[in-house]
């Protein structure tokens, strides 16, 4: 394989397709924003500056790489793709009308993957007419820096899809760690009610957020608090989760804590939107 659209502009869209360009394939990156296809370029840009500056690529490598990204507003460029890589907002109506877009324009032999953080692979797939191909492959953020792929698996994913999937995160020089399809998978299945937990105790009173993360950090070795992390996904996307988790599996257990609701009510999103539980000046 090496051609893949990248379907949706924003952090995880924009880095993975920094990735896979950064690897020798040819890459498009599909959104409906022109606006945001302008401000991926210039982070990829901005990104692969810092990686010359380090010695991790070259200047002329860091070249190539943009030269091999180009952009759409347009799903018709999906029609050459070998793989598909959906990376649009977490919300289920979005993401279901993606895949059924998908379905009618990619090649048939053309892999569908999700990098959904929480939301069921195998209703994605049931918006298309080629269950067997449809996968998940949820990157971490951020994903040039992150080894971790979450390969999920659909009720209806082939074993062939899991391999060439499996493969195609090993060429990338990331560590593939398969999971079955179940609400958050793995990753997020642990990590949000930690996060929600976190945000608990800011709510109840009983420690400022630089507490807990520095409680976090110096005595579980985390390398970023709860909090941190949270404005670093986006305080909306971990709300979607939350809801996802509790729809899926316990509405008491995953309740999301009001604290969180009410600061995504107000736009205090994390670092996207320079406030959360920490303010932001870039």
């Amino acid at each position: 394989m090496s051609k893949v659209a990248v379907v949706g502009a924003g952090t995880m869209g924009n880095g993975i397709a920094h990735v896979f360009a950064q690897h020798g394939w040819d890459t498009v990156l599909i959104d409906v924003a022109g606006d945001a296809l302008a401000r991926a370029i210039a982070t990829i840009a901005k990104n692969l500056e810092r990686m010359v500056k380090k010695g991790a690529v070259s200047g002329a490598q860091s070249a190539g790489i943009l030269e091999r990204i180009r952009t759409s507003t347009s799903f018709d460029d999906v029609k050459t793709a070998e793989l598909v890589v959906e990376a649009a907002t977490e919300n289920p109506a979005i993401k279901f009308k993606i895949f059924a877009d998908l379905s009618h324009h990619a090649p048939p032999q053309a892999i569908l993957a999700s990098n959904t953080s929480s939301i069921s692979i195998t209703a994605l797939a049931a918006q298309t007419k080629r269950p067997a191909q449809v996968i998940g492959m949820h990157f971490m953020n951020p994903v040039p820096v992150m080894k971790l792929v979450e390969v999920i698996r659909g009720t209806e994913t082939s074993s062939d899809t899991v391999k060439k999937t499996v493969e195609i995160v090993q060429a990338l020089n990331k560590t593939p760690v398969e999971v079955n399809d179940a609400p958050g998978f793995v990753s997020n299945r642990v990590l949000m009610p930690m996060i929600n937990e976190a945000i608990f105790c800011v709510q109840d009173g009983i420690a400022t957020a630089e507490a807990v993360d520095q409680v976090m950090k110096l005595g579980m070795s985390h390398p970023l608090g709860p909090l941190a992390l949270a404005d670093l996904i986006g305080l909306d996307v971990c709300l979607s989760i939350m809801t996802v988790l509790q729809d899926g599996l316990d509405k008491l257990k995953y309740r999301p804590a009001p604290l969180l609701e009410k600061m995504v009510a107000a736009g205090q999103l994390g670092r996207k939107s320079g406030q959360g539980f920490y303010a932001y000046r870039d």
